[in-house]
């Protein structure tokens, strides 16, 4: 089943090309790796899609609906997850608390966050924090929490809205090799659980190259590859770009793509 549909997708900065004639698609339970060199169009491509930003032309359109000119509020009623480079919880509130105010919100209920309403939501946030292994953690402030555990907590947050679709932005950002991995097991486990389409970008190609199901690369606004791991680690333009022109014969350089 695809979940998000882009067709021919332009931006423009100052006369700069930001996409040029973009085109994906991502179906639900598809792991996707965006990759390119810096300014490639990638941070340009997801915030497009999360309605950050307009397109100057070309469609998006999930689960069939355009969602072209959507807040990004709206977009993820309808079930579009995101998660950033650089993580973005309340620092001086508990884990717990951060959670469970991206439930209320979901459920429109935030004036549940006042003390006479009671606690609401709590079993929901609890196992939320389970599946993405930091429930014993509950009831720490995030300003304390490992750059790792961050991580995850966002990972809960972007779950609340039990999306179809998540977004994620370098989410192994900052985090140390072993991290890495760790947490993108586990994000192909909630998503092969849960069914759900997830596009990420990255720049550390072993996390890439172990988990995504299918590869895109971007170049200065243009979509130059899109198939299978093994075809794009393969790509004779692929390694030009990120290796150099040499690269393009191994023996040259006694270098792989990793």
């Amino acid at each position: 089943m695809t979940l998000l549909e882009v067709r021919d997708l332009r931006k423009a900065f100052g006369g700069i090309d930001a996409l040029t004639g973009v085109g994906f698609d991502v179906a639900a339970g598809e792991i996707v790796a965006l990759i390119g060199p810096n300014g490639a169009g990638k941070s340009t491509c997801f915030n497009i899609l999360n309605g950050q930003i307009r397109p100057d032309a070309g469609s998006v359109a999930f689960d069939g609906r355009s969602i072209v000119g959507l807040p990004p509020r709206r977009i993820w009623r309808l079930g579009v997850g995101r998660t950033f480079q650089i993580t973005a919880t309340f620092q001086t509130m508990t884990v717990l608390d951060n959670v469970r105010t991206a439930l209320l919100s979901f459920h429109r209920r935030l004036g549940s966050l006042l003390p006479w309403t009671g606690a609401q939501y709590l079993d929901e946030a609890y196992g939320l924090l389970n599946q993405v292994g930091i429930a014993d953690q509950a009831d720490r402030l995030c300003s304390v929490l490992a750059y790792g555990d961050l991580k995850r907590v966002e990972l809960a947050v972007a779950l609340a809205n039990a999306p179809r679709l998540l977004l994620m932005d370098e989410p192994t950002a900052g985090m140390a090799p072993g991290e890495r991995l760790e947490v993108m097991r586990l994000t192909a486990r909630i998503a092969d659980e849960r069914t759900i389409g997830v596009l990420f970008t990255e720049h550390d190609m072993d996390v890439v190259f172990a988990h995504a199901t299918r590869v895109m690369v971007l170049d200065r606004g243009r979509l130059i590859a899109d198939g299978t791991p093994r075809a794009v680690r393969n790509s004779a333009e692929v390694r030009a770009i990120y290796l150099g022109e040499d690269a393009v014969t191994p023996a040259v350089t006694g270098r792989t793509l990793p």
